[in-house]
């Protein structure tokens, strides 16, 4: 009965899991917003992933400390399913919770990375009509300063 005690770690990791997974939609509802609206600075954009880099890598060091501890209490759930029962159902509510952010994530996730391509593209649009404008302006600057200007190579010297 030892184990009983890394059941409320569990929970306590599950609800943490809940709580990030929480935060990384609220991050990518701001990301929609920023790829949504034209004027918006990349740096921002930079800002939000770097944000949520953060909270996956405490997603990920939460699911292993998690892993780790359920196979400690296996066992003893498997042979004592009838004492853990509050803990193994509130667990699995937490668990279902979870599964249903984790797709609404990956909705978002999946909505994001087609504006970000959009957004690309145009910007990639915009690149190319920048430089177009500036061949248009470099000739026209060659033009009026003569350096595109040739001399006559065969002049008629007859007077």
């Amino acid at each position: 009965m030892e184990k009983n005690g890394y059941l409320p770690v569990m929970i306590q990791s599950l609800k943490k899991k809940e709580h990030i997974l929480t935060e990384i939609i609220r991050i990518n509802q701001a990301q929609r917003g920023e790829l949504e609206n034209p004027a918006s600075d990349p740096d921002d954009f930079d800002r939000t992933v770097e944000e949520k880099a953060k909270l996956i890598e405490e997603l990920e060091l939460l699911d292993s400390g998690f892993q780790e501890l359920f196979e400690h209490v296996r066992d003893e759930l498997d042979e004592n399913k009838d004492a853990y029962a509050d803990e193994i159902r509130e667990m699995q509510e937490y668990i279902r919770r979870l599964t249903e952010k984790s797709a609404d994530i990956q909705t978002q996730e999946a909505r994001n990375k087609v504006l970000m391509e959009q957004k690309f593209a145009a910007v990639k649009k915009q690149v190319k009509e920048v430089r177009k404008s500036q061949k248009i302006v470099n000739q026209y600057y060659k033009n009026m300063m003569n350096t595109a200007f040739v001399d006559p190579q065969f002049t008629d010297k007859k007077k």
